[in-house]
């Protein structure tokens, strides 16, 4: 599977202060588990994946790492994983399909990944288990396009779950929002908006400094 620029800079943002217990939902790769392990020290972290090779290869990849004791990749649908009454989290993190009601994909897995669908991962299944297991002071954190965090955020609102901060990404300065991310929360408070840039406005080949500063721990080359 591959590995998205917005994926890397959830898992590079994602707020991570006091993290005890972390679930990462819709693992795919289990590039945002890994990120989350490497960030902090000393949270468990939880993945979940529905697709079984996504899933190995989610496994696969946290053994081979030097966090690979502190995550457990379960091979189920999220439906099937709250069946199991897991202890509350202080952190969810998602980075979930996006597509509703368009075109799907003739390739099954992209599909997964990428459509919302009854019979996947929906809003509202994701919003309904944060307001089941997040911790009373936990955050669920999501990445989505604009239009898909608007009613990301009507399916929260209705479970008790506000927007607490929001990272607003564009590809080059003055360009149109691509994508945001939103940490909710149970308490209602002041919405916190941030921007960040991916490239520079002089070069489109160049990623800017906030950029570079945000993954440098986690790209090889910048």
């Amino acid at each position: 599977m591959k590995v998205s620029t917005d994926a890397c800079v959830l898992g590079a943002a994602v707020d991570l202060a006091g993290a005890t217990r972390l679930l990462d939902v819709g693992t795919g790769t289990g590039l945002l588990a890994l990120m989350a392990a490497q960030r902090h020290p000393t949270v468990a972290i939880e993945a979940v994946e529905i697709d079984p090779a996504a899933a190995a290869q989610a496994a696969a990849n946290a053994a081979a790492s030097p966090w690979g004791p502190r995550i457990r990749v379960h091979p189920l649908s999220l439906a099937a994983y709250a069946a199991t009454g897991p202890a509350p989290f202080s952190h969810i993190v998602c980075n979930p399909p996006f597509f509703q009601g368009a075109l799907r994909s003739p390739n099954a897995a992209r599909t997964t990944a990428r459509h919302a669908a009854p019979d996947t991962l929906t809003f509202a299944e994701i919003s309904h288990f944060a307001a089941d297991f997040l911790a009373p002071s936990g955050h669920l954190t999501v990445l989505l396009p604009v239009p898909e965090m608007a009613r990301f955020a009507a399916d929260a609102a209705m479970v008790g779950l506000q927007s607490a901060t929001r990272l607003a990404l564009r590809h080059r300065p003055g360009s149109r929002v691509l994508r945001q991310i939103v940490a909710f929360g149970r308490a209602p408070r002041p919405l916190v908006e941030q921007e960040l840039t991916i490239r520079t406005a002089d070069d489109d080949a160049v990623y800017s400094a906030a950029f570079r500063a945000l993954l440098a721990g986690f790209y090889l080359a910048l």
